[in-house]
Order: C-alpha cells, then structure tokens, then sequence
C-alpha cells in the first residue's frame, strides 16, 4: 500500500446506498434456491470478460472509481490520479487509488458455482461490468485480496457495521441473476441481516 488510510470520511458507494432495513432482503433470501455448489470445473477470469469500456475512455473498473471516491481527479485515459475512497469493509479511507481494489460482491467463481457456469459469455461479462446492481464496490485493496472468492459462511467484512449491507447486496445480486445459495450461505446471510437496524458506528 502506498498511504496511511485515514478516518471520518463516508462515500455512497453501491453498497452505502443499499436499504438498511431487512424487510426487502430478507424476502428475496427466502425466495433464493438452495442448492450444493456446483464444479468450478471450466471455470477462469476470463470465462467473465470484465473492465469493459464504459464511454469516454472510461473502463467498468474506472466508472465504479469515480463513482465511489470523492473529489476524484482523472487523466486523460480516464485513470484516477489524486481523490478520496471510503472503504465501508473496514472503515478505512485511502488517497491513492492503487490502494483501493473493486470488489465483485458476488466473487465470478461463486457465481460459476451456483448457476454462471450455464451462462453464455454475454451474460457472464453482463454480471462482471454490472453497474446497477450492488456488484461492484472500491474497497481496500488487502481486504479485498483476503476475502477472494469466499461466502459470507467463510467470510464477512471486518467492520461488522458493514454486514446489513453487504450481506443485502450479495442477497439482491443473488436474486436478480437468479443464482443459488447453500444451506451454510443462507444462514450466514440472515445472521448478517440481524444486525440491520443498529446503529452504524
């Protein structure tokens, strides 16, 4: 990492903007298939084509970069050169983007596992550039790495405040794309949703 993270600074980020009452969440976890995992069998990062360009020299990576940081200043190929980035996985804020990593909430191989591995390429490269829903998020760079392709059942962010969130966005990705869940995964998803309500620190 190249700068110290500094504190007190929030962002609307994708998931900062995500409902923090369990109500809507908790019914789509309900209405999600459960089901084993499948193979990762065929499975590799470019089986989902992502960072593609988005307009004006702008690629998916970039776009969520802007959009996640504060006060952000760009070159001319749209690359971030000085702004601020609030990382809601462990409350930190960093001023050099090659600190600060876009998070798939949804990881590709969790998805391959559980219903993206019958996707045709256009699909797949649809969930790895999605802007809409809450799949991508600028994070810190080494809590982005240690949670790799890993379930809310085997992983969670580090600040708990985080969990409602996280856990509403994985659940609405889920749902939207109409992948599965584990037994394991569901129960750690609702326990995260039991902390929607209380008071974000």
């Amino acid at each position: 990492m190249h700068g110290g993270p500094e504190a007190g600074l929030s962002s609307r980020s994708a998931i900062d903007t995500a409902p923090s009452a369990a109500a809507r969440p908790a019914a789509q976890l309900a209405e999600l298939r459960i089901a084993p995992r499948g193979s990762l069998a065929g499975y590799s990062d470019e089986a989902f084509p992502h960072w593609r360009e988005q307009g004006d020299s702008c690629d998916t990576r970039e776009v969520v970069l802007r959009r996640d940081g504060q006060g952000v200043i760009t070159d001319a190929g749209c690359s971030p050169i000085s702004g601020r980035w609030y990382s809601p996985y462990d409350g930190a804020t960093w001023t050099d983007a090659s600190d600060v990593d876009v998070d798939h909430v949804v990881p590709r191989a969790n998805a391959w596992v559980s219903g993206a591995a019958g996707w045709d390429r256009a699909r797949r490269t649809a969930f790895a550039n999605d802007l809409t829903r809450p799949e991508l998020i600028a994070v810190t760079d080494n809590v982005n790495q240690s949670k790799g392709d890993r379930a809310p059942e085997e992983w969670k962010p580090p600040q708990t405040s985080a969990w409602c969130r996280y856990a509403s966005a994985w659940i609405a990705v889920k749902h939207h794309y109409r992948l599965t869940v584990t037994h394991a995964e569901r129960d750690a998803l609702a326990a995260m949703l039991g902390t929607c309500g209380r008071p974000v620190r």
